[in-house]
């Protein structure tokens, strides 16, 4: 496997990139060819190989890989969608669309599929939210900023768009909005702890949208 993704690491990164590989191809074996699991790994590997957290590289490339082979299975109905999806964007995938995925997954309680990202992502998640997130018992701390890709947008039944502004792609069929919110960055944990609050009561909203008891 070559591409720029992979020789700009150093040859142990490399290596674990190559294993994560070889385990995305045992998991989607029957799914998807291994040359498109290689395509897949090769182009995160480019999106998230020059990332500064370079011990954490390979459990990136692996985990994102994975979330767009499953995106994209969905996308492509090789799978059943068994709930709705649900995609938050912002600019950095650092702090508001971090923060809404994590809502929506604490508030749903596993009913609704949520992933998230950013037309720029940033480098690491927000510290401040990170640490909103924690008091109301969610951790982000495993969390990383991922770039936003055409697979997520085509499973995803809601997309919704915090700042970004027409960075997102268009696909017809798909339920778009725009939540106008602060953008937590640079700010304190006050301010951080309102936006959080803020998402929170939208989220609730959503999710007597799409769980209609």
């Amino acid at each position: 496997m070559s591409s720029s993704g992979l020789e700009v690491l150093d040859p142990v990164t490399r290596r674990h990139v190559e294993r994560a590989a070889e385990a995305l191809q045992e998991e989607f074996a029957g799914t998807f060819s291994r040359e498109t699991i290689a395509r897949y790994i090769a182009e995160s590997s480019d999106e998230l190989g020059e990332s500064k957290v370079t011990l954490f590289v390979p459990i990136f490339v692996e985990r994102f890989t994975r979330e767009r082979l499953n995106a994209l299975a969905q996308a492509e109905g090789l799978v059943t969608k068994e709930m709705p999806e649900v995609l938050f964007v912002c600019v950095h995938n650092a702090g508001r669309s971090q923060m809404a995925a994590g809502l929506l997954k604490l508030r749903s309680k596993g009913r609704i599929q949520v992933r998230s990202a950013g037309s720029a992502p940033g480098e690491t998640i927000n510290p401040n939210a990170v640490e909103a997130m924690r008091e109301i018992g969610v951790d982000l701390g495993e969390e990383f900023p991922k770039p936003l890709n055409d697979e997520f947008v085509r499973a995803a039944d809601v997309v919704i768009t915090m700042g970004c502004g027409d960075a997102c792609p268009i696909f017809p069929g798909k339920r778009y909005e725009d939540w106008v919110l602060d953008d937590p960055a640079g700010q304190d944990l006050d301010t951080v702890r309102r936006i959080r609050d803020e998402i929170d009561v939208r989220v609730h909203d959503l999710i007597t949208e799409l769980l209609p008891e």
